[in-house]
């Protein structure tokens, strides 16, 4: 019974996106290592930019010196 956890920031992943991503870790792990599909689960945590790290900065940071700049 594989559990996959998905950690993304919060920057408009939409629901046909995570429904892609639910789908191919699925097949991918049936491919690969022939785990049922109904015993697969996927959960996508979507996590605020104030909230995630990189660098030493948060994400919230990084997006706007890249908007500054861009």
């Amino acid at each position: 019974m594989p559990y996959v956890n998905i950690r993304v920031t919060r920057e408009g992943v939409t629901a046909e996106q995570k429904q892609q991503l639910i789908a191919g870790v699925t097949e991918l792990l049936a491919r690969v290592l022939n785990k049922k599909p109904a015993t697969t689960f996927v959960v996508i945590d979507e996590v605020d930019t104030d909230n995630w790290g990189a660098g030493g900065e948060s994400v919230t940071v990084i997006r706007k010196r890249e908007a500054a700049a861009g």
